[in-house]
C-alpha cells in the first residue's frame, strides 16, 4: 500500500512530492496538463507588496522556508531553476520616495527596503529613481515541474493522465483508486478543485494572468523592474512582462486584450524597439482571503487538499506542504488562517 496519492501536479503538488521523499514516504502523481498557472507564473519570489510597500502576508518566515526548500530540490533533480535577482521598484512621484523610506523604517520591512536610492538606471528611464528590494528572485517553474515530472516517471510515480473523482473508493483507513491503494489522498489541482466533488464547496476562486514574452535587442537589463509592469529578465535580451488580472475571463488562453494592455504598459517604460515572440496564460487559483486552502475533509478523514496559492505561490507552497505534512503525520494543528476548517 501506499502513503499517498497526489493529484494534480502545478506548484503545490511537486512542493507536496518533494516534501513526502524527503520523509521516506511512498506515493503516486497523478497529473493530466489541464491546468497552466504554475507552468507559466512569473516565478518571482519577493516578499513585499509594492504597490503599498507592505509585507505581504508572513513572506519573512516563508522566505526562509522556501530558499533552502528548493536548494535541495535542485540537488536531487540536478538542475538549476532558483536564481537570485535585484527588484527595482521604479518611482513615478517624490510622495512615493517618502513612502519608501517611511517603509524602510519599520522593524519587518527593514531587511528588505534599501534605502540607497538609485536615482539613475542606464536602460530604464525614470525622474525620480528607483528603490532596490533586497533578497528576491525567479524560480523557473516550468523548468522546475519538467525535471520533477521526469524524475518522478523514472522512478514510476507519475502517471500521465486525469484523475476521475467518481472511481475514488474511500474506505477505513485507507483509499482505492483503481489497482491503487493509499492510506492518504491529496488533491493539489489548482483551479481545476472546482470540478472536484470533494471540496468544491470551498471558495476558491479563479484569476487568469498573462504575460507577454518580449526581446529587447541592446536593453541587457539585469534586474527586475517593478512599474505598472514587472519586467524579468530571462536570458538573451528576452524578458518576461506582466502580469494582467482578470477574474471576468471565458477559458485560459492567451487574449488580444491582455496582449493590449501589457503592450501599452510597456511602452511607457522603455523608449526602446522590442518584438514579442510569446504570449502566455493561466488561472491563478486564489481566495477571498488570500490565504491558501489547506487542510482535511470534513468527512472524510483521509481526504486532504492543498490549493489556492494565489500569485505568491512560490513562497507560500513550501511553507504550506511542511505545515500539512505535520498534521497529516504528526497530528500538529494546521494555523487557523489557512485550515481549510475556517469555510466550514
Amino acid at each position: 500500500m501506499l502513503d499517498y496519492l497526489i493529484i494534480g501536479f502545478g506548484l503545490g503538488g511537486s512542493c507536496l512530492a518533494h516534501q513526502l521523499e524527503k520523509k521516506n514516504k511512498r506515493f503516486l502523481v497523478f497529473e493530466n496538463g489541464s491546468q497552466q498557472s504554475s507552468k507559466v507564473a512569473g516565478g518571482l519570489f519577493n516578499p513585499v507588496v509594492l504597490k503599498r510597500y507592505s509585507l505581504a502576508w508572513n513572506a519573512d518566515q516563508q522566505l526562509k522556508t522556501a530558499l533552502p526548500f528548493y536548494r535541495s530540490l535542485e540537488k536531487k533533480l540536478q538542475t538549476n531553476f532558483l536564481k537570485s535577482v535585484t527588484v527595482l521598484r521604479k518611482f513615478n512621484s517624490t510622495e512615493e520616495q517618502n513612502n519608501w523610506f517611511a517603509a524602510a523604517d519599520k522593524a519587518l520591512l527593514s531587511p528588505f527596503l534599501n534605502t540607497d536610492l538609485i536615482k539613475k538606471h542606464s536602460k530604464i528611464p525614470s525622474n525620480y529613481g528607483f528603490g532596490q528590494v533586497e533578497q528576491t528572485g525567479t524560480v523557473d517553474t516550468q523548468s522546475m515541474l519538467v525535471a520533477h515530472s521526469e524524475y518522478l516517471a523514472q522512478n514510476k510515480q507519475f502517471v500521465a493522465t486525469s484523475f476521475e473523482h467518481a472511481l475514488l473508493k474511500i474506505e477505513k483507513g485507507f483509499v482505492q483508486y483503481k489497482n491503487h491503494k493509499a492510506r492518504r489522498i491529496v488533491f493539489c489541482e489548482g483551479f481545476g478543485m472546482l470540478q472536484n466533488p470533494f471540496f468544491n464547496y470551498l471558495p476558491l476562486q479563479g484569476n487568469k494572468g498573462e504575460y507577454i514574452i518580449v526581446e529587447i535587442p541592446g536593453l541587457n537589463l539585469k534586474e527586475i523592474v517593478k512599474a505598472s509592469v514587472f519586467i524579468i529578465p530571462l536570458g538573451n535580451d528576452r524578458y518576461k512582462v506582466g502580469a494582467t488580472y482578470d477574474r471576468d475571463f471565458e477559458n485560459q488562453l492567451p487574449s488580444i486584450s491582455a496582449k493590449e494592455e501589457l503592450v501599452q504598459k510597456l511602452e511607457k517604460i522603455i523608449a526602446r524597439e522590442y518584438t514579442i515572440i510569446d504570449q502566455v496564460a493561466g488561472i491563478r487559483p486564489t481566495v477571498s482571503d488570500r490565504k491558501p486552502l489547506v487542510g482535511q475533509h470534513p468527512t472524510y478523514p483521509n481526504m486532504y487538499v492543498c490549493n489556492g496559492f494565489g500569485s505568491r505561490g512560490v513562497l507560500v507552497g513550501p511553507t504550506a506542504v511542511q505545515k500539512l505534512f505535520a498534521f497529516m503525520e504528526e497530528k500538529k494543528p494546521l494555523p487557523e488562517e489557512v485550515d481549510i476548517r475556517r469555510f466550514d
